[in-house]
């Protein structure tokens, strides 16, 4: 709709302050979700569009943006994420104002929705979510370290479902995968399990979409009823009915192009980290993220992308609805920048770059009941995003972002890029590193460390988490020495992944990663009550999948040698390396001494 009266109308009825989220922004080509309008204004009060059309009249001092030969987009929906840690945050600085997510902790997911609701999210993106994912014991969504509800028969999915809902899902999420695409196996729940469960989740008035990695899966979640599928096969091309019988069954697709790319052993994102439109507000660890990939495999039955492009090629001419969803921060992804890459492999895919556009908008909040976004419509949020260049024609120009808005509210870019710029120093060079590769001895009685940062208290509060943690240099050390640190604490059971206790990292700058990998292991000194403790290393190669290593500690000062190796990792780009309780919730206390890398 076009609009002028109106806004004069409401120039007469509008108070004499104006608000930060009241502004126009004029002459832009504007792609509303459902057509393309060239030279139009979008007024914009109170976070909410009040009218789009040419030459609208604004109120007087209303903020002006200039769009002339940019364009306005709806705000940009990821229809596949996993939200944790600053997940939210990046999105909001590539465009990306909605994400849905298709498995994290639902106390995390309750909280983002709570501060939602609150007004309190101006500066990330919204999150929906599936909250806990179905799946076997043993299952795919079993093995990231949280203990999570698991199934095995048809006649406990009503139950279980409810069960979901109750925690909050908004949606139910399923996992109908062997791993044997991937070269891989673990259990998975049957055909009938799939479908009791897909028909509970129709009963209680839920969506049930179904995780695949092969065709013939695929097949089967879609003749058992689920409404869409969140990847495509990578193990067999499509036959020739499988978009007939997705379009049959009013089913969508979320082909996650981008990490199926990823399949090859190189960073389905990877261009991203080169493209000077992205890459100054892309974090160390995002970058080295979105060039990795999944172990390359060859031979008879090896993973092949391009049978997911022939996938998507027979989706779109039997006009099944395909969303834009990236799977981040699997390997090749990253929250936010992904989204970017999965646009232009829709389009390399074959979707026109206008299709490609409403699959990361309106086609997607369609499918998930998003009514009041996706679109630039009057009366829905101002979820928009101001792009430099013409992305109808050329795809990559969504790239080229000039303002990013999230319900009115103007997302700080500049201020993001800045602490980016601050915090991505090159790898520290080994001569910084001492030669004895001591870290700390506690001698001096502080916390300090002989590089890097001093050691300081961590805890899951930034995850919504409960549990608390002290440390404090206390009087005796190992081998007769004067001071060693105490770490103690509460493990909390409100997260599955609850943590506490000390984190050091190697940079000035806590989380800036470093090379160590000049080293070969974490060697240090520890005694405790008997109980198990955990190191736990943050490194940019596995992205904010922490490595773990568990240890015992007994009343007797003993030496623990942790080589990189059993933590998956080489010591390249090491973010911290922390002492933790647990993994048991409850309470508890040890020391650690004459922490050094060899």
């Amino acid at each position: 709709m076009r609009f002028s009266v109106f806004l004069l109308l409401a120039a007469a009825a509008a108070p004499a302050a104006l608000n930060a989220q009241t502004f126009v922004v004029r002459d832009a080509r504007v792609v509303t979700g459902t057509e393309v309008l060239e030279q139009t204004d979008v007024f914009v009060r109170d976070g909410r569009i009040a009218a789009v059309g040419r030459d609208l009249t604004a109120p007087s001092g209303v903020e002006v943006v200039d769009g002339s030969g940019r364009t306005l987009l709806p705000g940009l929906i990821d229809a596949h994420t996993h939200a944790f840690g600053d997940a939210l945050k990046e999105a909001a600085i590539f465009g990306v104002t909605t994400s849905l997510d298709m498995f994290t902790d639902v106390s995390l997911a309750r909280a983002y929705q709570a501060e939602q609701r609150a007004g309190n999210a101006t500066d990330r993106a919204d999150v929906f979510s599936a909250g806990t994912l179905v799946t076997a014991p043993g299952g795919h969504g079993t093995e990231y370290g949280m203990a999570i509800p698991t199934i095995t028969r048809p006649e406990d999915a009503d139950a279980f479902v409810a069960a979901r809902i109750a925690e909050g899902s908004e949606w139910i999420k399923i996992v109908y995968d062997d791993g044997s695409a991937f070269g891989l196996s673990w259990p998975s729940i049957d055909a009938a399990t799939l479908r009791a469960v897909i028909d509970a989740a129709h009963r209680h008035d839920r969506m049930a979409v179904v995780h695949v990695s092969r065709a013939a899966d695929a097949r089967t979640a879609l003749e058992a009823g689920a409404d869409g599928l969140v990847h495509l096969f990578v193990d067999a091309p499509p036959d020739a009915g499988f978009a007939r019988l997705a379009r049959e069954r009013g089913a969508f697709v979320v082909p996650t192009l981008v990490v199926l790319r990823s399949i090859t052993g190189t960073g389905g994102g990877a261009p991203l980290v080169d493209d000077e439109r992205i890459a100054p507000y892309l974090t160390t660890a995002n970058r080295a993220l979105l060039r990795r990939g999944f172990p390359a495999r060859t031979g008879p039955g090896a993973p092949n992308y391009e049978h997911a492009v022939a996938t998507v090629q027979q989706l779109r001419q039997a006009g099944v609805p395909i969303l834009a969803g990236t799977d981040a921060p699997n390997p090749g992804t990253a929250h936010g920048a992904a989204i970017h890459r999965e646009l232009e492999l829709l389009v390399e895919a074959g979707l026109p770059p206008v299709d490609a556009l409403r699959s990361a908008t309106s086609v997607t909040a369609e499918r998930f009941g998003l009514e009041d976004r996706g679109r630039i419509a009057e009366g829905l949020r101002a979820d928009l995003v101001l792009v430099n260049g013409d992305p109808t024609r050329d795809i990559t120009a969504t790239r080229a972002i000039e303002v990013v808005w999230k319900g009115g509210h103007r997302i700080d870019r500049a201020a993001y890029a800045a602490t980016i710029a601050a915090t991505s120093d090159p790898a520290i060079d080994e001569a910084d590193v001492p030669a004895a590769g001591l870290i700390s001895d506690f001698e001096t009685g502080t916390t300090a460390a002989r590089f890097g940062t001093p050691w300081a208290v961590t805890t899951d509060a930034m995850a919504g988490g409960s549990s608390t943690g002290d440390i404090q240099v206390v009087d005796g050390g190992a081998a007769g020495s004067a001071k060693s640190l105490r770490i103690a604490g509460t493990i909390s059971g409100a997260l599955p992944y609850a943590w506490a206790g000390a984190m050091w990292s190697p940079g000035p700058i806590q989380m800036q990663p470093r090379d160590l990998s000049s080293t070969r292991e974490i060697v240090f000194q520890a005694k405790g009550g008997g109980a198990t403790y955990r190191v736990l290393v943050f490194a940019e190669a596995a992205g904010m999948t922490p490595l773990m290593y568990e240890f015992t500690a007994g009343p007797d000062w003993q030496e623990i040698v942790v080589p990189w190796s059993a933590l998956g990792t080489d010591g390249r780009g090491v973010m911290a390396i922390m002492f933790l309780g647990g993994p048991e919730p409850g309470s508890f206390e040890f020391q650690v001494d004459d922490v050094r890398l060899r």
